[in-house]
């Protein structure tokens, strides 16, 4: 046979596994909801914009309805719009949609081996003892309301260090809320300029950076290619080893000493529940499961919150009508004394203000994926067990059902006609049922904390004019990446009006 007739040969064979392929994704495609038409290998992909998936999955959105279907590659994944469709899913149909379906970027490096990104029982069972020991820690010692007080001291601190000269505070902020999931991880408050702490920073604020961009979008579409291609996403394992390297030393340093009956931080109460359930529930509770969980946790507990955070900072800057009134509620309440939680009940704007914020935030704009439990009837479709499931959060601090002009920033989506603060249910900033974020209530407290420590202490005041602050994300994916900017924080006492 010549060159040529083998040249087609071989096109003909290629043609014919297409079309055979094409066709069983089209058949496939029919039992599912509507979307475009997914090709092989492309999937739809050709209908994203990798740079800013989240806007072309809203465009979907608005042609295709609250439930459609996309194609990562080969592989279908039905997405979930708006408000009521995302509550009936997550919470009213909360098991069923309780599985959580292989997402690359994380699971091949914790193989499922940890409290987010595992299954069934083991799911179940590590989450169960993750948010007890992080709700319950440090009774008899300090709260977690103190540590947060302290931390939020020591950024105040270091801000304090500009005297009111332009200055980024991101690096600040996210080393400041860094420390104190880690004061609970591993009992110890760790300096800003520490060396080891610092390169833990970096390594978990660039794992987001990569991660919301399009390389770790093309990563979790078509890992086994992506694996074999240079690329930024290269340095995602490379952080993670980096980090655990981190955290096996902390553990080793507890194990030395370990108080059984005095744990001091989360890994002592996971060592000393390893040993208790030695017999019965060994492949829950061993060392490679307390460090992936850890791992997780300081990922859970630096990158949203600290978004969050900076955030608040860029969106007081772009709307000083608004932090105005924040600003005379603290003085109002606070004045003299530094803020408790629950001086949230007394400050309705305030409470209002950072709900708006994160709302329009909206930092976990995806989700994490996932996976059906079980075959279930949704929407009139008969959705398989195992069926890829994608939450899309932006859907729902956008949902013109739930929130008046949403593309616009106002604290008034969560007052009443008194000026009483109003709960929405249709705010999911830690997703919502079975897989919401374990350490939610850590975060909210901690947001609190800090937005009102902070405006007790300084005058927020922009370098440039309000209506040039841009507030676009400047990464999009995983979590919305606030864009750099720079902020000057003059000293202020509760006198100042």
């Amino acid at each position: 046979m010549d060159f040529y007739s083998l040249c087609t040969v071989l096109l003909v064979l290629l043609i014919t596994c297409f079309l055979a392929k094409f066709s069983s994704m089209m058949l496939e495609k029919a039992k599912l909801p509507p979307g475009p038409t997914p090709f092989p290998i492309i999937g739809t992909l050709y209908k994203m914009n990798v740079k800013n998936v989240v806007q072309s999955l809203m465009e979907l959105h608005k042609t295709y309805g609250d439930i459609f279907t996309i194609y990562e590659g080969n592989h279908p994944c039905v997405v979930l719009c708006g408000y009521k469709a995302i509550k009936e899913a997550l919470i009213d149909k909360a098991e069923e949609f309780s599985g959580r379906a292989y997402v690359p970027t994380f699971y091949d490096f914790t193989k499922g081996d940890d409290l987010a990104f595992s299954n069934g029982e083991k799911w179940k069972e590590l989450r169960s003892f993750s948010m007890l020991t992080l709700s319950n820690f440090g009774m008899g010692k300090r709260s977690i309301e103190e540590r947060i007080k302290e931390n939020s001291g020591y950024l105040i601190d270091m801000l304090r260090k500009a005297n009111g000269s332009p200055i980024d505070p991101k690096h600040h902020i996210h080393s400041s809320v860094c420390t104190i999931i880690c004061s609970v991880l591993f009992g110890k408050q760790f300096d800003y300029q520490d060396k080891e702490f610092k390169t833990l920073m970096h390594y978990t604020v660039d794992s987001f950076r990569i991660m919301s961009n399009p390389w770790g979008l093309l990563y979790n579409i078509y890992p086994g290619f992506m694996k074999y291609i240079p690329g930024p996403h290269k340095q995602l394992m490379k952080n993670y080893t980096g980090i655990i390297d981190f955290i096996k030393k902390q553990m080793e340093n507890n194990m030395k000493d370990l108080d059984k009956n005095n744990p001091r931080d989360f890994i002592d109460c996971f060592l000393i529940k390893m040993e208790k359930e030695q017999k019965t529930k060994a492949a829950y509770y061993n060392t490679n499961t307390l460090l992936m969980s850890v791992l997780i946790l300081i990922f859970g507990g630096t990158e949203s919150l600290g978004n969050t955070l900076c955030y608040t900072l860029l969106l007081l800057m772009k709307h000083p009508n608004v932090a105005e009134k924040v600003y005379q509620e603290v003085d109002d309440v606070l004045c003299g004394q530094p803020p408790n939680y629950e001086d949230r009940h007394k400050m309705p704007y305030t409470e209002a203000f950072i709900h708006e914020v994160q709302r329009f935030a909206d930092v976990a704009p995806l989700n994490v994926l996932h996976e059906l439990t079980k075959d279930t009837e949704f929407r009139n479709y008969t959705l398989r067990k195992g069926t890829v499931i994608l939450p899309l959060l932006t859907s729902v601090h956008y949902d013109t059902t739930q929130f008046n002009n949403p593309k616009e920033f106002n604290p008034n989506n969560f007052l009443d006609g008194n000026g009483k603060f109003k709960k929405n249910n249709a705010l999911m900033p830690f997703s919502a049922g079975k897989r919401i974020c374990p350490g939610m209530s850590l975060a909210v407290m901690e947001i609190f904390l800090y937005v009102t420590t902070l405006l007790q202490s300084f005058t927020i005041k922009s370098p440039i004019p309000p209506e040039e602050i841009s507030v676009a994300p400047v990464g999009v994916g995983l979590a919305h990446i606030p864009p750099n900017y720079e902020i000057c924080l003059l000293p202020r006492s509760c006198s100042q009006k």
